[in-house]
């Protein structure tokens, strides 16, 4: 069978979908991910074949509307969720014409589409496919269907439809505990890593003599957007006596070795590297707060965008981490929030019970049979 992946656009949402694409490809299917250009040495880089279907980076989408122009971006909750949704719907929308001519010859089966891959379920409808959506993160992603649904208007209009298509089946990976209560039911599945790996330094596989404190910014982090949060929260935590590495990007990590001497930075795979931490702090990106509570760690998240405050916020309440807004961050608070969950033993605890609900969900693997036979009804 024919299995079409399409992600987001961002290499989180690439790491997000692997594992499932991974293991259907072990099954023996052919699997293709489609995304953006940019994303094309991501895809490739972790084993799955990848198209590109549109030349335009994230950047474009969130920036520049269908005609070009400039948009304002919203930094008020209510605002900012559908926003998210349409700038996402519209990097859909833009790659749903390749997708199309692509399936000419390369059919699919059955499309997955990851939380807010809008192309995914329009393709499905188009070619009356089976559609399924598999969460990349613990985001609740109403907000930003409903923007959405406003962007692909003419879209949906071709397909004969007001809304967007509900899927044939939901995955999750939110472990039960986080789970909002008004989440339509899914199918729970197990998180597991797959970012891209780089040859390692034996100091990334075990602990040193001091507690490590990782520092990070995600995957998409760079000198313009994240330089000066990454460096003032190493200065800020250095007198603490921890060390600290910072995985990033080689170009900023470039930049982070001139400014901060001795720092361990660089791409350093976080899945290998938290299990020998004992904190990570963060900008809430979904794929650094799934490996952080994948290894059973506390958490200090400094979300940068008021999108990100509600899944921060659970796991805060659930007490596997704490959160500051990034006018909070101050020298004094976050050297503050990361002396009390080093030394705090609860917050480790409650981590650590949210990595075995990890572990106890199904496998990528155990999603194949399943999606063999949606798509196999489909088929008949």
């Amino acid at each position: 069978m024919k299995f079409l992946f399409v992600p987001g656009g961002s290499p989180a949402t690439v790491f997000g979908l692997v594992p499932l694409a991974r293991a259907l490809r072990d099954a023996g299917h052919e699997v293709l991910m489609a995304s953006t250009k940019d994303m094309m040495p991501v895809v490739t880089g972790t084993g799955i074949p990848g198209i590109a279907v549109t030349p335009h980076d994230i950047w474009h989408y969130i920036t520049k509307d269908r005609e070009g122009n400039l948009k304002e971006i919203p930094e008020d909750l209510p605002r900012q969720g559908p926003f998210v949704g349409r700038w996402f719907a519209q990097m859909g929308a833009d790659g749903l014409p390749v997708l199309r001519d692509i399936s000419r010859s390369w059919r699919p089966d059955l499309v997955v589409g990851g939380s807010m891959s809008y192309a995914a379920p329009l393709l499905a409808a188009h070619l009356d496919v089976p559609y399924v959506r598999q969460a990349w993160d613990t985001d609740d992603s109403n907000a930003q269907d409903r923007g959405a649904e406003l962007e692909l208007q003419p879209e949906l209009a071709e397909l004969g439809l007001s809304r967007l298509p509900e899927p044939d089946l939901r995955i999750e990976i939110c472990p039960p505990s986080l789970t909002p209560p008004e989440a339509p039911p899914a199918q729970l599945m197990r998180w597991l890593p797959g970012n891209l790996q780089r040859e390692l330094e034996p100091w990334t596989l075990t602990r040193g003599d001091r507690r490590r404190v990782c520092v990070t910014a995600g995957s998409r982090a760079s000198k313009e957007r994240t330089f000066d949060f990454l460096r003032a929260l190493a200065q800020n935590i250095a007198p603490l006596d921890v060390e600290i590495v910072i995985p990033a990007p080689e170009a900023l990590a470039v930049e982070l070795r001139s400014a901060l001497p001795g720092i361990r930075t660089g791409w350093i795979p976080l899945d290998v590297l938290a299990p020998t931490c004992d904190l990570v702090v963060h900008h809430a990106g979904g794929a650094t707060t799934m490996t952080t509570m994948n290894a059973g760690l506390p958490q200090l998240i400094i979300p940068e965008a008021v999108v990100f405050d509600a899944p921060a916020r659970r796991i805060a309440d659930y007490g596997a981490a704490l959160t500051l807004q990034p006018a909070e961050a101050t020298p004094e608070r976050v050297a503050s929030a990361v002396s009390e969950l080093l030394t705090n033993p609860s917050y480790t605890e409650r981590a650590r019970e949210l990595s075995q609900e990890i572990a106890r969900l199904p496998l990528p693997s155990h999603m194949v049979g399943p999606l063999e036979k949606l798509a196999a009804q489909r088929r008949g």
